[in-house]
């Protein structure tokens, strides 16, 4: 192979040169207010991760028992006196930690297994579709409890719990771009030249499609994050000690019309962190998106 016919095939490859992903991201609305929000809630799991919140998030005071919102404790406490602040930014902590792990191992198989559906043609295709649409057949929520209740109850069983539903998403959305990529020109001429095909995958496939994992990703957290608060909601979730923002809310329930904050403190910075989550993933979307001048 020649030196020009290596430098036209890897020009081909190449995406067009863009303004910063950063720049373009801050300047669309959804990116500008998803960074702000999630920054906020991750910043406060951060501090729960260094042992900087107000209380400790699991020691019991009596005597303080269903206090409101007040200097000493600006979130209130709870039943048992413990500091709502301190217990939900333990809690988002807990849930960030099990929606990474979750999301992280379902886009590592979920990217494999598409892009080997998309790229090796039907001999890899099928089976995968066939397991694709067997987990699809199943409401994800359900399919993760029961995943969640045959297993020993901690963070770690939870997030593959979780991970097992969202494979077949990241199987979904990465296997149609490469399917599409394998009949580009300069795919086919790298065959011809002689390219194996991993160096095809990791060179010429996978940067094109990592914009689209990079979306999903975002977008996955946000369901990752509900899905855990959920299966903590339904005891399913993290065990006790370790606070959690569903079994938070749960404690709270009976307790809504006489101690509101109880359940308005964890509801709150959940529903904060998903949708700071769910605008980041709108606003990377658009920041990735090579058609979009808008933010030019």
């Amino acid at each position: 192979m020649t030196t020009n016919e290596v430098a036209w095939l890897e020009a081909e490859e190449a995406p067009p040169q863009r303004e910063s992903t950063w720049r373009r991201l801050w300047a669309s609305r959804s990116g500008r207010w998803g960074l702000i929000l999630t920054g906020i809630v991750l910043g406060l799991a951060l501090l729960s991760a260094i042992g900087a919140t107000p209380y400790d998030p699991i020691s019991q005071r009596p005597a303080d028992r269903l206090q409101g919102p007040s200097a000493a404790y600006l979130f209130g406490t709870d039943l048992f006196g413990r500091d709502i602040l301190s217990r939900s930014m333990a809690g988002v902590a807990s849930s960030f930690q099990v929606a990474f792990v979750a999301v992280f191992i379902s886009a590592t198989l979920g990217t494999f297994f598409g892009v080997a559906a998309g790229f090796y043609g039907n001999r890899v295709r099928g089976p995968l579709n066939a397991l694709t649409n067997i987990l699809f057949a199943f409401p994800p929520l359900l399919l993760a409890l029961a995943l969640a209740s045959v297993t020993t109850r901690n963070w770690f069983t939870v997030a593959v719990a979780i991970a097992v539903v969202y494979i077949p998403i990241f199987v979904r959305v990465t296997r149609a771009p490469v399917l599409s990529l394998r009949e580009t020109d300069y795919i086919k001429a790298a065959r011809v030249l002689g390219f194996s095909s991993g160096r095809i995958l990791f060179r010429h496939v996978l940067p094109n499609i990592m914009p689209i994992v990079i979306v999903q990703v975002t977008l996955s957290m946000s369901w990752a994050v509900l899905t855990a608060a959920a299966l903590s909601y339904l005891g399913l979730g993290t065990p006790p000690p370790t606070p959690a923002l569903g079994s938070m809310v749960f404690e709270a329930k009976n307790l809504a019309a006489t101690a509101w904050w109880t359940m308005a403190a964890p509801g709150l910075v959940l529903i904060v962190f998903v949708v700071g989550l769910n605008l980041l993933g709108d606003g990377l979307r658009d920041a990735l998106d090579p058609r979009n001048e808008s933010l030019a």
